[in-house]
Order: C-alpha cells, then sequence, then structure tokens
C-alpha cells in the first residue's frame, strides 16, 4: 500500500518525504518508521488507529495528520525532533494530561484537538498553553503573549480541577467499555438464536405430536406476510436510528456493520453475473453474430496480394498464450481470451485448415492470417513500357497491330518477319575479270512503301561500286 502510494516519487520508499495513507482502514501503524525514514508530513486521518505508536524514528517529520481516528492518549512522540504540527481532530482524547508527553517536541507550534472530549474540560485551554509553552496556535487559535502569562498565574488550580474532571471521564469509559463488552455478547448470542436448532427443542420424530402444539404448528405453518427483504430493511432502520454514545466501540461497530453491506452487495453481484443467461453465439436460425465480451481493439482486413483475410486482435502484451483458445470457421473466427469470447463475422469464406495464428513479440496482438475459399488471384498491375521507334516501324502492318494488342510486349526473334534492307547490295558487285557482271546474290524484295523497279539501271563501270 505504501508503494502504491509512493507513484509520485517513482514508487521508492526509503527516499519519501510526503505520503497521504487516508481511509484506507488503518487498524495499527506499523513498519512506516523503518521503511520511510527521510519522511517529512505524513497523512493518516480518517483510519481506525487506536493507539499512536512506532513513529519515534521519524527524525525528520514536521507534520502529522491523526484526525478522525480512535485515540485516547497522546504518546510515544518524543522521538519526532522536528514536529512543528500535529493534527488529532475529531478523536477520543480523554486524558488532557497526557499532552504533556509533547513538551519534549521543542519545535511544536501548532496543535489541533477540537472535537475531543477533554476540549469539554473547565480550564482546558489555559492547561494547554500553560503546559506546552513553545505552541503559537492552539485550535487554529494564535496564542497571545498575555493569554500565556495568565495561565501560567493559575496553573495549579487548573491541573487540580482538571485531574478531578480526567478521573470522571475514565470512570464513565469503563462503564462504557464494559456495556460495549455485553451488548457485543448478546448480538452474537442473538445471531445464535437466530439460526435454526436453537429454539430449545427436539426434533427427532416427525410422526409424534404432543397435545396443545397443534394450534403452534398450525400457526407455523402460515405463509409469513413478512419477506426477507423487509426485514433486512428494518434491521438496518434500526441499526442506523437506535441512538448511541459516540465512543471508538461504536465507531468500530459502524465500520463493521459497512463492511458486511459491502460484502453481501459484492456476494450479489457475483450471484447475478453466475445466473445469467448463457451468451448466444449462433441464432436458431444459424446467423453468426459479432461478440467482443473482453472489449478488445481489433482490424478486420482483405489482402489483395496474397488473397487472404487478416485478422488484428489486440490482447494484452503481457498475458500468456496458454489462456487463449483459437476457432476458425468457413465463415467466422472465435477467439476465447481468459473465457471470454470474440466472435467476429467473416467477410469471406476461409479456408480453416490452411489459416495460421500468429503472436507479436513486441505488441503481443494475436494475427490471424486466412486465405480465401474462393476466388482469382488478382496480379499487380504493370506499367506499360512505350513502344520503341523500329517497333513500330516493323509492326506498321494491320496483322501485326492486332498481334501486338493480344500478344504480351517481347522482341520478334523470327527474320521470316520482319527483313531490314541491305543498302550494300543494291548495286551488284563487278568481279576484277573480264566477262559479263557477277551478281553475287538476289536485291531484296522492294519494301511496300517504296514504289519504282531497278529495271532500267544502267551500271557505269567508271563509278565505284557503294560499300
Amino acid at each position: 500500500m505504501v508503494r502504491r502510494r509512493a507513484e509520485h516519487n517513482e514508487c521508492e520508499i526509503f527516499s519519501l518525504e510526503e505520503v497521504s495513507l487516508h481511509q484506507q482502514d488503518i487498524e495499527r501503524i506499523e513498519h512506516i518508521d523503518r521503511w520511510c525514514r527521510d519522511l517529512r508530513i505524513l497523512y493518516l486521518q480518517n483510519n481506525l488507529i487506536p493507539r499512536i505508536e512506532n513513529l519515534g524514528r521519524l527524525k525528520k517529520l514536521e507534520y502529522l495528520n491523526l484526525a478522525l481516528n480512535n485515540i485516547e492518549v497522546i504518546e510515544n512522540l518524543e522521538g519526532c525532533e522536528s514536529l512543528q504540527k500535529l493534527d488529532l481532530t475529531v478523536n477520543f482524547v480523554g486524558c488532557l494530561s497526557s499532552v504533556q508527553s509533547l513538551q519534549h517536541n521543542i519545535h511544536l507550534r501548532e496543535l489541533f484537538l477540537v472535537g475531543n472530549p477533554c476540549t469539554e474540560f473547565d480550564g482546558y485551554r489555559q492547561y494547554v498553553v500553560a503546559s506546552l509553552p513553545q505552541l503559537k496556535w492552539l485550535d487554529g487559535t494564535e496564542i497571545s503573549r498575555s493569554e500565556r502569562i495568565r495561565a501560567c498565574q493559575g496553573l495549579q488550580e487548573v491541573t487540580r480541577h482538571i485531574w478531578e474532571q480526567e478521573n470522571e471521564y475514565l470512570t464513565r469509559r469503563a462503564r462504557e467499555k464494559e456495556e460495549a463488552q455485553r451488548k457485543a455478547a448478546g448480538q452474537e448470542k442473538g445471531n445464535e438464536e437466530r439460526k435454526p436448532g436453537f429454539d430449545s427443542r427436539w426434533y427427532t420424530d416427525i410422526n409424534n405430536t404432543v397435545p396443545g402444539q397443534n394450534q403452534e404448528v398450525e400457526e407455523d405453518t402460515k405463509p409469513k406476510t413478512t419477506s426477507p427483504d423487509l426485514d433486512k430493511e428494518q434491521r438496518e432502520r434500526e441499526f442506523w436510528h437506535t441512538p448511541c454514545s459516540f465512543t471508538p466501540e461504536s465507531r468500530l461497530e459502524a465500520h463493521r456493520h459497512l463492511q458486511e453491506e459491502r460484502r453481501a452487495e459484492e456476494r450479489r453481484t457475483k450471484e447475478k453475473e453466475q445466473e445469467k443467461r448463457p451468451r448466444t453465439l449462433i441464432t436458431d436460425d444459424g446467423r453468426v453474430l459479432n461478440v467482443n465480451e473482453p472489449k478488445l481493439d481489433f482490424s478486420l482486413t482483405e489482402d489483395e496480394d496474397s488473397n487472404t483475410v487478416v485478422l488484428d486482435l489486440a490482447v494484452y502484451r503481457h498475458m500468456d498464450t496458454s489462456l487463449m483458445d483459437v476457432d476458425v470457421q468457413p465463415t467466422y473466427a472465435r477467439v476465447t481470451v481468459k473465457g471470454k469470447i470474440f466472435q467476429v463475422v467473416l467477410p469471406a469464406e476461409v479456408k480453416p485448415d490452411s489459416s495460421t495464428a500468429q503472436r507479436s513479440q513486441t505488441t503481443g496482438h494475436l494475427v490471424l492470417t486466412m486465405p480465401r475459399a474462393e476466388g482469382e488471384i488478382k496480379v499487380t498491375k504493370r506499367v506499360p513500357r512505350p513502344p520503341r521507334a523500329h517497333e513500330d516501324r516493323c509492326s506498321s502492318s494491320p496483322q501485326d497491330k492486332t498481334r501486338n494488342k493480344n500478344a504480351p510486349e517481347r522482341l520478334e526473334v523470327d527474320p521470316s518477319k520482319h527483313t531490314a534492307i541491305d543498302l550494300t547490295k543494291i548495286v551488284p558487285h563487278q568481279s576484277a575479270k573480264a566477262g559479263p557482271l557477277e551478281v553475287s546474290r538476289m536485291a531484296p524484295p522492294t519494301p511496300a512503301g517504296h514504289s519504282g523497279s531497278s529495271a532500267g539501271f544502267v551500271d557505269d563501270p567508271d563509278v565505284p561500286p557503294l560499300m
């Protein structure tokens, strides 16, 4: 509990200088003086502490708040050498002479005793002011120099009168303690008498009847008009409306009563949760429902490249994988996380046998990859390549254009389809020997785009051939 309250100090206890432990139902002060030696401010108000103890080692403690507790005597604060402010508002301090134990706290400047029985004593303020000369403020009122002088003048008479009132109070407190013990014993006996079998009767033979008891049996068998809820409300009303003296015992009794009510309410809540109707995951007509009992974030996406459906479930990062159960069906996926069901309907039919479940090592998320059962795999679109100049020139015929549209783009290597013109063979080559002209190779056919013929060509021997 102390470590939880040390969040402002990065949960370090040994270097704490201020800690607040109020409203924690603390019934005893312990360990704080050994764990937190550097404490300067300590809040312990609104608890059930009956005694000041285990604070003597806090040499640096400057402010101690013990308001709204069950303290009856001021004690065990001599070791708090730096104590400057002490708050004992609304306690049960009736032994006023115990304030003299604060004379060793030479740095004490403020003291609050409002709401204690000792404040009703005649001469209370005069006695405290005279007993603690280092005080500057008492119950929020500054102590003047003249008031201190007057208090010291009649200290003997005031002290005698205070002792008499203190003895009367202690006698009354002894009677209150005895009455509280008798009341507690009576309540325990009453609780036992409410149980069956404590009515001083023997139920050994149900066939035998005693004369004169038929009427009582008939009255017992009649239905009662009061219900358990009404009886409980009546007991509650009696408990809170019955007048009682304000004592530590009555305060403890009220606290225990509230604790029992809180526990009973928790039991009723658990019973209601157990009595809940069974969860519906699939309706009678076969429709699958979406369920998210663990309240987890998730994302359901479709990967077009791999033709899969991906479910990313944000399970708790440090939760053990053995606490999860995965069930993939063709139309839905179900994940059980610590007994709570997460179910989601899939956008397409998947293959359960080919599905995979993986756990992220960084985030702890559960990733389900489920391939689709039907559908074509979509190929990634390619960027079209611009045609080259020689390709446009070679594929000028309508047949080639049709073929280029239907067939994939690739280089053609068949020479029968596309043949380039060899310009070096246009003019026949003449041999060095005398004789007729020799044509080494037939000229290629004239392209379709060119007109004219070489039939009227005349070779001039004086013109050298083209190389």
